[in-house]
């Protein structure tokens, strides 16, 4: 039994449809099995009187070829509709270009299509093969980007049947008003299933199917080979692989930063920042720059040669962890499930930090500032609030103070919004800090 999930994204394509009604195309962007294609064809079923689609990891030579020459738009459709048996109308149509990047000429194509007029489009496109493969055309302008991620926790909670936990929890959020111990405990549970699991659909229909988190384990194993393969046909000789499968090790230690010239070395500054842009842009990980001064404004004062690095996905993160070993050896596993997730492996629920805010849009930036000669501040996350900014620490549930908060706060008390601990611990106030369990992070 194949699962189709709902997903946030849907809204807003809809709204580019509604909005654009054919000026522009679209393209959905994001890392390999996170549900494009899925999502696309579901929105074309739903909201067009026909579509077709065109997926370009199987399509034959002669649709392949098909935009190399578009002095003949009216032979181009002719031609679509007889190849995939569909009949295509002006206006309550869609056409889809699912991996587009692998026939830049469609990509290309896009801007005379739109032109044209007479049918929508959308695009997919997976990983950094959408820029290398566009190098040598002409990028429309008449396209606009939306970015997919892994399934939300909320989308997470909708795939399980419950549709009731995420708005209360909004609504407990805006009273301020704590569940007690009991409640937390159970949504605790709740969220370290979804930690296990992950957002990735393919493992999600897994533990709908089998409720077996070693079959789990397989699928998420699957899924990080297949990103390894792709980072090997832009890099063969595995770099960018070795940086992402050192995300978790540079976490674990506690350092604060990502270290890339730790992993790899001898390297000259210039292409290791193509390994790194080369990463970011597979939309394998999400990154926390360093701001310089949160007086300016973040995105003003980012300082893109220090940052930490965090898998985009928590659940591949869980497996990753263990990339060498047997799942038996994984003992995240029974940890988190028995809630006995050690001190030192706190980086999970800051890797889930940042992937529950970078599904909700938000940059993720961080601040360090010296303590003394030894020691640092260090603030895990800066949010962007209007004029203001949303400081963030991660907490284990064992914390007894938040020095690092207050201190920043009473630096740019000017600049403060809100203020949060995350942690395992149940909602309360600690006076102007919010204490946030980690399954509210998402509805900040």
């Amino acid at each position: 039994m194949d699962f189709v999930f709902e997903r946030k994204i849907y809204q807003q394509i809809l709204r580019w449809k509604k909005e654009n009604n054919g000026r522009s195309a679209l393209l959905v962007e994001g890392a390999r099995r996170i549900g494009k294609s899925t999502v696309v064809e579901k929105f074309a079923q739903r909201e067009y009187r026909s579509y077709i689609l065109i997926d370009f990891n199987k399509a034959s030579e002669r649709v392949m070829h098909l935009f190399d020459d578009l002095m003949d738009l009216d032979y181009i459709f002719l031609f679509l509709q007889s190849a995939y048996h569909t009949t295509l109308y002006q206006r309550e149509s869609l056409i889809i270009f699912d991996e587009v990047q692998k026939c830049p000429m469609a990509r290309q194509a896009i801007k005379y299509l739109v032109q044209d007029g007479r049918y929508d489009y959308i695009e997919t496109g997976s990983l950094i093969s959408i820029k290398q493969n566009t190098q040598n055309i002409t990028i429309p302008s008449e396209e606009d980007r939306i970015e997919m991620y892994p399934m939300d926790y909320e989308e997470f909670r909708w795939a399980l049947g419950d549709t009731a936990t995420i708005p209360l929890l909004r609504k407990q959020l805006e009273s301020s008003r704590s569940m007690g111990d009991d409640i937390n405990r159970q949504r605790m549970r709740d969220l370290r299933l979804y930690m296990l699991v992950g957002g990735m659909p393919q493992a999600v229909s897994e533990y709908l199917k089998t409720k077996n988190l070693r079959s789990v384990d397989m699928v998420k194993r699957k899924i990080l080979k297949l990103y390894f393969d792709d980072f090997r046909k832009i890099d063969k000789n595995g770099k960018i692989g070795r940086l992402f499968q050192s995300i978790p090790t540079m976490l674990s230690h506690g350092v604060g930063r990502f270290y890339p010239t730790a992993i790899i070395k001898g390297l000259s500054a210039d292409k290791m920042e193509d390994l790194l842009i080369a990463l970011e842009d597979s939309k394998t990980v999400n990154i926390a720059y360093h701001t310089t001064d949160p007086n300016v404004g973040l995105p003003l004062s980012e300082d893109r040669s220090r940052m930490k690095m965090y898998v985009g996905d928590t659940g591949l993160m869980v497996t990753l962890t263990y990339w060498d070993k047997e799942f038996t050896e994984n003992v995240l596993y029974d940890k988190l499930l028995t809630d006995r997730l050690p001190a030192n492996m706190g980086y999970l629920y800051e890797n889930l930090a940042a992937q529950m805010l970078r599904s909700n849009g938000d940059n993720l930036y961080f601040y360090t500032w010296a303590k003394d000669e030894r020691h640092n501040y260090e603030v895990d996350f800066l949010l962007s609030r209007g004029a203001k900014i949303c400081p963030i620490e991660v907490k284990s549930a064992r914390y007894k103070s938040h020095v690092s908060l207050d201190t920043f706060c009473k630096k740019f008390s000017s600049h403060i919004d809100k203020r949060y601990v995350v942690c395992t611990k149940e909602l309360r106030h600690d006076g102007a800090t919010i204490i946030l369990p980690i399954y509210m992070v998402g509805l900040i």
